[in-house]
């Protein structure tokens, strides 16, 4: 049981990560149909056109909190004394004590694959494991002088049904959020909290929407356009879901509750 929910927790959190620029980039002519995928965790993304009011799509909220994950973040030197890199994993392991067979030890190792990871052409990345840490590297992206603000996706009502992740919702409201820059914060699972944050120097749009479940569910969600795919790579499951190649089309996806965006403070209507 743990296994699985770690390993579905782990898949989540790295398809909405932008894919590895390695392989074959060749652009094929763009297939606008988007597949039938059997894994529910990979209903999150659909194209901008999608997004328009009184439209209806499957979309799949865990039910997690944004809170769980703050709550469990160290202080700065607390995490700087732990080591954090793929090549002290079975030091880290042994800190834990997870058996290196372990899904623990399995999530850990990939978590620590894709920190490392070298970033792709117009990327910025960083793995924060301190709130500090965090705030750090927002400012270097958006500079010490402008005022920033996190934006989540949040329930606003939940049905009696609660343990439904996935279900039809239809769209009540979209309002894009100003954003010349964002930087987006997603949970990584790990023996502590660790945040994958990144900016892309790309055009990214964020949107907030308003959601009504057919369960009775109301939503307040995030969602992001990425309007230039052409860096991501060609294995990047989105194009998988969504039937489509790298660059041929902008994709979007919802934020799952306990991941984030950071926006500079434009407006008072974040």
């Amino acid at each position: 049981m743990y296994a699985k929910l770690v390993l579905s927790t782990l898949l989540l959190h790295l398809v909405i990560l932008l894919g590895s620029s390695e392989g074959d980039n060749t652009h094929m002519h763009h297939v606008h149909h988007a597949t039938t995928d059997p894994d529910p965790s990979l209903a999150i993304f659909f194209f901008p056109e999608n997004l328009k009011l009184g439209n209806t799509m499957k979309i799949n909220f865990p039910k997690r909190q944004l809170s769980d994950s703050l709550t469990h973040l160290l202080s700065k030197e607390e995490a700087e004394a732990l080591p954090f890199s793929s090549q002290k994993l079975p030091e880290i392991l042994r800190l834990f004590y997870f058996p290196s067979s372990s899904p623990q030890a399995t999530a850990m190792a990939a978590t620590l694959e894709e920190c490392d990871r070298h970033p792709i052409p117009g990327e910025q990345k960083f793995c924060a494991t301190s709130s500090q840490s965090m705030s750090e590297f927002i400012e270097s992206i958006f500079g010490p002088d402008t005022p920033t603000k996190a934006v989540s996706t949040y329930h606003t009502k939940r049905s009696e049904s609660d343990d439904v992740a996935v279900q039809n919702y239809r769209i009540m409201g979209i309002r894009r959020i100003p954003s010349p820059k964002m930087v987006s914060c997603h949970t990584m699972p790990y023996a502590y909290t660790v945040f994958y944050c990144h900016y892309h120097e790309s055009d990214n749009r964020v949107y907030r929407v308003s959601l009504a479940g057919e369960n009775g569910d109301a939503v307040e969600a995030i969602a992001v356009c990425h309007m230039d795919t052409s860096q991501w790579g060609p294995n990047h499951v989105a194009f998988r879901v969504l039937g489509v190649e790298p660059g041929s089309t902008p994709v979007c996806h919802f934020f799952p509750a306990d991941n984030f965006v950071w926006v500079p403070i434009m407006s008072q209507q974040i």
